[in-house]
């Protein structure tokens, strides 16, 4: 489990490319690397990612074909960062929500707002993905636990886009800082809200048959 506070960024260093698959290394920060082991799990870019390897500060993790469908992990090159979290210990402080570091899909940045002291982004949903979010509620964007501001319809009347607000914080110690229109963002829905929406859904489905 996670909890979409992310502890810092880490640079590819490495990429190893086979069919269907990919190995990344990656520099891992000093204080990121105490007592990481092998099998460890730890989220890139909210995608819970194993230890397959620990030289040093550098870390080998595998991507699977689906992790490379689903997420924009497969578009990393060397020197590009993540954001990085460790999986969250019995006892540690939950300072954003639970999350699982399973990847739904994506959504494009498509308008960044700026303001004094912080930094509205608006993202394009995925229409398959819109029951799960909902005005102030939770949700993961590229493994940062953050609030939804507002949701609406998109212009062209596909899908929807839902805004979120970041304060200097996020934006210095997280990768959205550098993210410009175009660019596209891993979304873990809310787990919780998704579990009621799609109990909801059968319960309503059976009684209309």
């Amino acid at each position: 489990m996670f909890t979409g506070i992310v502890q810092g960024t880490a640079e590819v260093v490495e990429v190893r490319e086979l069919e269907q698959f990919r190995t990344h290394v990656m520099k891992m920060p000093a204080e990121l690397c105490e007592g990481l082991k092998l099998g460890a799990s730890v989220a890139h870019n909210g995608v819970c990612l194993t230890v397959t390897a620990v030289e040093g500060a550098r870390v080998s993790f595998d991507l699977m074909r689906e992790t490379l469908r689903l997420t924009n992990l497969g578009a990393l090159e060397v020197g590009d960062c993540v954001n990085i979290e460790r999986a969250a210990r019995f006892g540690d402080e939950i300072g954003g929500h639970a999350m699982s570091g399973h990847v739904l899909g994506m959504a494009e940045l498509v308008e960044l707002e700026e303001a004094p002291n912080n930094r509205r982004l608006w993202f394009e949903l995925p229409a398959e993905m819109l029951r799960f979010v909902f005005e102030k509620g939770y949700i993961g964007v590229d493994g940062i636990s953050l609030t939804v501001g507002t949701v609406k319809a998109a212009p062209d009347g596909q899908g929807a886009l839902f805004c979120v607000n970041l304060i200097p914080e996020t934006l210095a110690r997280t990768t959205l800082g550098g993210r410009s229109p175009g660019d596209s963002v891993n979304i873990e829905v809310d787990p919780q809200t998704q579990a009621i929406v799609e109990t909801v859904e059968r319960v309503l489905a059976a009684h209309q048959r």
